[in-house]
């Protein structure tokens, strides 16, 4: 099946940690052991949702190196929320079946750094807590930048201070404290790595800061899960299965072939990793990318898209599947 390896699990422990965001506990239904991961990874969990699958990639806490009894993810309960996340925080309670994905880490630590600099903003600090505590767990020399709307919430905020002391530094909007990645660079030694994750515009202003410092793409690291925008619906026909059907307003070029009946290809579910790659046939409109993997002028071919993001806005498409 796409996207790896699929466990039956069942949520153990639901934890409201703000107004806005739940953590779930997760085990194994047979009692076994799930897979070990490292810092940076994340898990696809498939729900279901009654009229269709609900298919979401979450990064997951913590870190289990030798392996462990259950996994945890945390989950933002967004405003623009396609189904996922609402179904999430109104349905799953203690007891709810559903499957994950084996872990995959498409944002890893890179241990050979001399340093490593992590800087979250709202619920980007889940993949971001987790490379701290392995950081801390391993001795290597880090310090963990963490922005947020307001105090409420920052979810694991009093946590993190427990845990990491004065390697934590927090910035809170309504407090009127801003994070300035500027002055954390410019005192960093060379060989440092950088890390962020959250809202897009800042990780691009992050980015940039670090770019207009001199800073080596070598050394730069993010991750981003690009929430799919809807669209108008179009005609959609997979050339090799010999199957027509239409991506409705609400769904993504993948779930729609997954509805179809089509197991195509996927691992993150967010435009960041490539492995949903499909290769065009035809195209009677304009090809709509989402991701952040094709370069501008592979957009501008139009010979691929990124079936978990983009969409096309005209009349129809047809792919090689």
């Amino acid at each position: 099946m796409s996207g790896g390896v699929q466990y039956p699990v069942r949520v153990i422990e639901t934890e409201a940690l703000s107004p806005t965001v739940k953590r779930l506990r997760l085990a194994r239904r047979d009692g076994q052991a799930l897979p070990p991961y490292s810092a940076g990874s994340h898990t696809v969990l498939t729900l279901d949702g009654g009229t269709r699958l609900i298919r979401n990639a979450y990064s997951l806490l913590g870190s289990t190196l030798a392996g462990g009894a259950a996994y945890e993810v945390a989950v933002l309960r967004s405003p623009q929320s396609r189904g996922g996340s609402a179904f999430i925080h109104d349905h799953l309670t203690v007891g709810t079946a559903l499957t994950l994905s084996a872990p995959i880490n498409l944002f890893p630590v890179n241990r050979t750094a001399r340093r490593h600099i992590l800087v979250a903003g709202g619920i980007g600090i889940t993949p971001i807590a987790a490379m701290a505590r392995e950081l801390a767990a391993l001795d290597l020399p880090f310090e963990l930048h963490y922005a947020m709307r307001d105090t409420a919430s920052g979810a694991f905020a009093a946590e993190l201070a427990a845990r990491h002391g004065d390697r934590l530094h927090l910035y809170v909007s309504e407090k009127q404290e801003r994070l300035s990645v500027r002055d954390i660079l410019d005192r960093q030694p060379l060989g440092t790595h950088l890390y962020v994750c959250g809202p897009e515009r800042m990780i691009e202003g992050v980015l940039a800061d670090a770019r207009t410092a001199g800073w080596p793409e070598s050394a730069l690291h993010a991750e981003r899960f690009l929430a799919p925008e809807g669209g108008e619906p179009f005609a959609l026909r997979l050339a090799r299965s010999g199957i027509s059907t239409v991506v409705a307003d609400h769904q993504t070029l993948l779930e729609a072939i997954e509805a179809a009946g089509v197991d195509a290809p996927y691992l993150c579910r967010g435009g960041a990793c490539g492995q949903c790659e499909t290769r065009v046939l035809s195209a009677d409109g304009d090809l709509l990318h989402g991701d952040h993997y094709l370069t501008d002028s592979q957009k501008a071919c139009g010979q691929t898209i990124m079936t978990c993001v983009s969409r096309l806005r005209g009349r129809e498409l047809v792919l090689d599947l």
